[in-house]
């Protein structure tokens, strides 16, 4: 059956999935107009296209697909597909993959992740037939950056490029710019040196959006007036796990004149601070960065982090205070160092006990139950645990509210607020 052929993906063609997945058999309602439909099963020798009502975004990834099918099946049934993965199945040859995207006129995004590609080279004539192409993924296909060049040369309208998991430890440089490309996920490869990054700012000069998460980037080299030329459009950098080591790279990152967005997390500079402190010495640094590892930066969080910035450095010597710190002190002035407060509950607390005209001073545990406290009583007072009565005088409370009776056996004494020079009063219970 269908269903049995599919529990084995070797060597099958796109259209051989397809017929397989959308029969009536696997796939009994149709979609897109006339959802929920269900199809009558046809007679035997009815053409296919009679059995198959497609989405236009089809998902056949892990199928086992190593060639297209009958080009002319493919026109026919799938002209109005637009979205197509592909990915993690076994195209070898761009050809195969070439012959299906050529008869799909509509398609704007194709994922072709997990395909062993990287085996075979990319023509000029095979890459054309991707140009109305605008999305699109190729992580871990092992693609070269000649193949990558033949892709942005003849694809006018692209403006998302995935290429993740492709051991790329260098950038090769393209003679001929992408300006469409908007988007571009470089995340998990090997690029070590900023002068790779500063090659894809000539390739790719209206990025808005660049993911270079998991390379070990070791710092931003680029000079001032290069930087704000190499990226004019970028709105959001991720740099999630890179090598950066200096807060002179996170102040490079205000160069780029319209940054609004960015991810640094897991690098070795941030790992002394606490999570706080990481994300106010952050945001200080980047006033115009409005949202940081995915969280909007509000106008109250950042005067409180430029406030804190001034306070965390003020004790400095003066050759560690850098250009930022003497902008925030024009700004908000000389800030006094924080009163320290502890605000950790009192341990201890000396006491007055008062019993039958006696007074004793006591120090006592505050962190005793009520309980444990009549035990501590009971050989001052000489009365039974369960024969006293004990109020609370608290010194400045009492005269507004009189003493409050000690009577729930597992609270906490601290829990009553009881500090030094306050009062106990034992009596014994009225028989």
């Amino acid at each position: 059956t269908a269903i049995e052929d599919m529990d084995q993906p070797c060597g099958r063609s796109f259209m051989q999935v397809i017929s397989e997945k959308y029969s009536p058999e696997n796939f009994p309602y149709r979609r897109g107009p006339g959802v929920g439909v269900h199809v009558p099963t046809v007679p035997q020798g009815s053409p296919i296209k009679d059995r198959l009502n497609l989405p236009s975004l089809l998902v056949l990834n892990g199928c086992g697909i190593t060639s297209a099918g009958d080009e002319s099946e493919i026109a026919a049934f799938c002209a109005h597909v637009s979205e197509l993965d592909l990915s993690h199945n076994q195209f070898e040859d761009w050809f195969e993959v070439g012959k299906i995207v050529s008869n799909l006129p509509q398609l704007e995004f194709l994922n072709l992740s997990s395909n062993p590609l990287g085996l075979s080279a990319l023509q000029s004539s095979c890459a054309g037939q991707f140009s109305n192409i605008r999305k699109l993924v190729l992580n871990n296909v092992k693609a070269s950056w000649e193949t990558v060049h033949t892709l942005i040369k003849e694809l006018p309208e692209l403006e998302e490029l995935f290429l993740c998991l492709n051991e790329f430890k260098t950038v090769s440089y393209c003679s001929s710019s992408c300006h469409s490309l908007r988007l571009l996920h470089i995340t998990d490869n090997k690029l070590h040196d900023w002068s790779e990054v500063r090659k894809l700012g000539i390739m790719f000069p209206n990025l808005e959006v660049l993911f270079l998460s998991n390379n070990n980037l070791t710092s931003i080299g680029d000079s001032e007036d290069t930087l704000a030329r190499l990226f004019p459009n970028l709105r959001c950098i991720n740099l999630h796990n890179s090598g950066l080591n200096d807060w002179e790279d996170i102040e490079k990152l205000n160069l780029f004149p319209r940054l609004e967005e960015v991810k640094v997390l897991g690098i070795p500079l941030l790992q002394e601070y606490s999570t706080e402190e990481r994300r106010q010495l952050i945001i200080a640094r980047l006033p115009s960065v409005s949202v940081l590892n995915g969280s909007l930066v509000s106008a109250g969080e950042r005067e409180d982090a430029e406030r804190f910035f001034i306070r965390y450095y003020m004790d400095r010597p003066k050759e560690e205070l850098g250009k930022r710190y003497y902008e925030l002190v024009t700004k908000y002035g000389n800030l006094e160092p924080l009163a320290v407060v502890d605000l950790r509950p009192q341990s201890s607390a000396k006491i007055e006990v008062h019993f039958e005209g006696r007074v004793e001073v006591m120090t006592v545990r505050l962190d005793q139950t009520v309980a444990e406290f009549r035990k501590q009583l009971k050989d001052v007072v000489q009365l039974s645990t369960s024969n006293m009565r004990i109020y609370y005088y608290d010194q400045e409370m009492v005269k507004a509210f009189g003493p409050e009776e000690i009577k729930f056996s597992s609270r906490a004494l601290h829990s009553y607020g009881i500090r030094d020079g306050d009062a106990i009063h034992v009596v014994p219970k009225a028989k």
